[in-house]
């Protein structure tokens, strides 16, 4: 029965991360927020060593951690994600280009996002793990 609970909290949690990305990027559709989520979440996921990608996502609500797996295939790693303009043009690209979409500011509040719920110890091995090119768009 722990899973049915499991699986009854992990909707109202990834609720709370999109409640919560939604107040930091001043949007107010819902969809949109849960598009930019997945698609930053994928990104950094794509950008990390396999074993930071894993741990990153272990504080994830299960729901959206079976999101961000979605489509992963980890040994298919992607090098030109390691400049800021790769891993922002991934981020548009998986939004469509939309104009009114700063994937930069996006990214910047999915980090933070990230940060705030992660142990202090692991947010500071994912920063690490982050391709120099992307250490800024971690909060500070």
């Amino acid at each position: 029965m722990s899973e049915l609970s499991e699986l009854d909290a992990a909707v109202p949690e990834t609720q709370e991360w999109i409640s919560d990305l939604m107040e930091r990027l001043g949007w107010q559709d819902r969809g949109r927020v849960f598009a930019a989520l997945i698609a930053t979440l994928h990104a950094l996921r794509d950008c990390l060593p396999y074993d930071e990608a894993v741990y990153v996502s272990a504080y994830f609500p299960p729901l959206l951690r079976g999101l961000y797996y979605d489509g992963w295939h980890p040994g298919h790693r992607r090098g030109a994600m390691r400049t800021r303009k790769a891993f922002l043009e991934r981020i548009h690209e998986s939004l469509h280009r939309d104009p009114g979409i700063d994937p930069e500011n996006v990214a910047h509040a999915v980090f933070a996002l990230v940060a705030a719920r992660l142990p202090v110890a692991e947010l500071e091995e994912a920063r690490a793990a982050t391709p120099g090119a992307l250490h800024a768009l971690w909060p500070s």
